[in-house]
């Protein structure tokens, strides 16, 4: 039996894997699913890449969590890093789904494509708050294209408003992935359009990993909506040992 602790992604909050987790709970393995601080209900939108990295350690000190295989979805990358460097101790390995993987000193935006960058920050300029939120045609086309229009409305419905200062702030860290001696995992979905091919998640991001597995599955960036039975499949064969 493992542990798991799956980390989600912007606009998301962990209730939203749950899909995922059952069929890992039913092989035998234990689940959590936090909920990123920024992202959990009546959090202020201002909250920063510190704050929320903060509270996934504080999680696993919480509820006294050792041993884990801690996995982080596209912006949970930057959390999940960002934890490893802070907790090292209680992690056996980093699974890395379509997830942004940061150097010292880099921030997510560092790693996408211009279009975005101006995107979000004139929503986030128009909703005052500090948050940002993805546009259902952007959502429909390059983040959920394998699923039907009813599913991926219905995944759009339950996303929040995400803090844009955990996209902007650069993370600090002691050592970069590639140096930390942590056993590492890759999973990429080829149908993943969230970022363009020309900006593709892996190998340009999964590179910077050092040495990793590389588990490659069907799907789009929401395979957690689309297929997560399938899903569930691909973590279990990147956290295994």
């Amino acid at each position: 039996m493992s542990t798991y602790v799956l980390v989600h992604g912007a606009w998301h909050a962990g209730a939203e894997l749950e899909p995922v987790a059952s069929p890992i709970r039913a092989a035998g393995h234990q689940v959590y699913l936090p909920t990123i601080k920024g992202n959990r209900p009546g959090d202020a939108k201002t909250t920063g890449l510190k704050e929320a990295i903060q509270s996934i350690a504080d999680y696993l000190a919480e509820n006294d969590l050792t041993d884990v295989i801690l996995l982080g979805h596209s912006y949970g990358g930057m959390i999940i890093t960002g934890v490893a460097d802070l907790a090292a101790a209680r992690i056996r390995r980093l699974v890395y789904w379509n997830a942004f993987v940061p150097n010292n000193g880099e921030c997510l935006n560092d790693m996408v494509p211009p279009h975005y960058i101006g995107l979000f920050d004139a929503i986030a300029a128009e909703r005052g708050d500090g948050s940002v939120v993805l546009p259902f045609p952007v959502w429909r086309e390059a983040f959920i294209n394998d699923a039907d229009i009813e599913t991926a409305q219905r995944a759009y419905d339950v996303l929040n408003p995400h803090p844009l200062a955990t996209f902007t702030d650069r993370i600090a860290l002691k050592a970069n992935p590639a140096e930390m001696p942590l056993a590492k995992s890759y999973i990429n979905c080829s149908e993943d359009t969230a970022m363009p091919h020309s900006y593709g998640w892996h190998p340009r991001l999964s590179e910077k990993l050092g040495l990793f597995r590389l588990v490659q599955v069907p799907g789009s960036h929401e395979l957690c909506f689309s297929d997560p039975a399938r899903l569930a499949r691909a973590i279990m064969e990147a956290g295994r040992d």
